[in-house]
């Protein structure tokens, strides 16, 4: 029984580093959103070609290991966030970062539509100086495009620990789709979307 379990071991960590190696050789990329309800952020990003894999997660807190009952309590500084991995060769961070506008309000603090709290925030967290430039770019961008008759209140800051998210909020929009679906539109969030950039 102990050779079993030495076995098993061994081939999970050979397959865990196989996969790193996989990331390692194709040179993907993460970049990191916060935009309110996790849920919400998944789906847009995970549709796009070039995206391997979007989580939740936490970022930006003053916690190690947050569990989400600590995050929605608002106290640990955390802010709710999904970790993009992607192929630069397929779709940019220009690209990504397009797509992170167009599904918040960026004039929101501390809130996103129905979530109230500095959790749901909007915040792009930024690896390197490449990502900050161009984030900071983006953002004023559209500033200057006059689209929001409010100031833009999403901060940029550099990328700190990310905490993965427990499992059942992963892919929640696949698991619990009726449910997801349902908050969506009760949120307001698919509402503005719908009014502010034309689409569903």
């Amino acid at each position: 029984m102990k050779t079993l379990k030495v076995l098993v071991l061994l081939l999970f960590v050979s397959c865990s580093s196989i996969e790193s190696v996989k990331i390692m050789n194709n040179n993907y990329e993460k970049a990191y959103f916060a935009g309110g309800c996790f849920w919400c952020m998944e789906p847009p990003f995970e549709a796009l070609e070039g995206v391997i894999e979007a989580t939740s997660g936490y970022m930006g807190g003053s916690v190690k290991n947050p569990t989400y009952e600590e995050v929605t309590t608002g106290t640990t500084g955390h802010a709710e966030v999904v970790e993009i991995l992607f192929d630069p060769n397929v779709i940019s961070y220009e690209e990504l970062l397009e797509v992170f506008w167009r599904n918040i309000d960026p004039t929101a603090l501390n809130y996103q539509f129905a979530d109230v709290g500095s959790q749901y925030r909007t915040e792009i967290f930024t690896v390197g100086d490449i990502q900050k430039d161009l984030a900071e770019k983006s953002k004023l961008e559209l500033e200057n495009s006059e689209k929001f008759n409010k100031p833009i209140v999403t901060a940029i800051s550099n990328a700190p620990d990310f905490y993965i998210a427990e499992e059942y909020h992963q892919d929640f929009y696949k698991k619990q789709s009726m449910r997801y679906q349902m908050y969506a539109k009760a949120s307001g969030r698919k509402g503005y979307l719908e009014e502010t950039w034309g689409e569903s």
